[in-house]
């Protein structure tokens, strides 16, 4: 029995198939922590992960996003509402602070490129948080502008970081006009030809997009992420 080369091939296996369960085990409790708004749990959980040696990648996707994927569906279908969302959402964010910098120094690489800001003059920016949030598990590199943002300041990120998409947000009517403000003013510099723009926010529409020359409209954070997926495919 001592010489069978099958008896410690069959131990190795046993072992291997334990820790392949103890990683799925570990992933599925980090997306289930995201999607029970929990994120101090969701942050430990992603120590745990990296700590155990998973890659962050697969931390990324099968944990962190699979949860994010399950809120934004359930968002969507009026499931659960913006404070829910906002927790898992922060679930999410904190526990990507803990992988970020390992996947920028492996060969990770973004779906692409997203600026988002609210417009100038207004200082909402929870639903322009949660549309950051739900793109960047979606697998967008994100720059986010803030709220109140003046047109000059959209125009200098955008030829910083040369986004495909910019997302405009706002939230009063009186901001409104501010959205056909950048449009025009990414034609005057030439950049309206390299960039799809959306728009959203509660007194937003989709005749209004259509109206001040925006590519699409978002009726919520969902539907945004689903305008960029469509732009831009995998």
């Amino acid at each position: 029995m001592i010489g069978d080369p099958c008896l410690p091939r069959t131990i190795c296996n046993g072992e291997k198939h334990q820790g392949k369960g103890m990683s799925q085990d570990l992933l599925a409790k980090i997306k289930q922590a995201v999607i029970a708004m929990d994120p101090a749990k969701a942050r430990e959980l992603t120590g745990q992960a990296l700590g155990s040696g998973l890659a962050p990648l697969q931390i990324l996707r099968q944990g962190l996003i699979a949860g994010l994927e399950v809120v934004g569906a359930k968002f969507k279908n009026d499931e659960i509402f913006l404070p829910e969302v906002m927790l898992s959402a922060k679930a999410f964010q904190d526990s990507f602070a803990l992988i970020e910098p390992k996947l920028k120094a492996g060969d990770y690489r973004p779906r692409g490129k997203v600026l988002v800001g609210t417009v100038a003059g207004d200082v909402h920016d929870i639903g322009k948080n949660i549309v950051a949030v739900l793109l960047k598990g979606n697998g967008y590199e994100v720059i986010d502008a803030g709220a109140d943002v003046p047109v000059a300041r959209f125009m200098a990120l955008a030829k910083k970081h040369q986004p495909q998409v910019i997302g405009l947000s706002a939230l009063l009517t009186t901001t409104m006009p501010a959205m056909k403000q950048v449009i025009e003013a990414l034609k005057k510099e030439g950049l309206r030809d390299q960039v799809r723009v959306m728009i959203g926010g509660a007194p937003v529409t989709n005749e209004y997009a259509e109206q001040i020359g925006a590519d699409g409209y978002g009726e919520d954070a969902q539907a945004a992420v689903m305008l960029a997926n469509a732009w831009l495919p995998q």
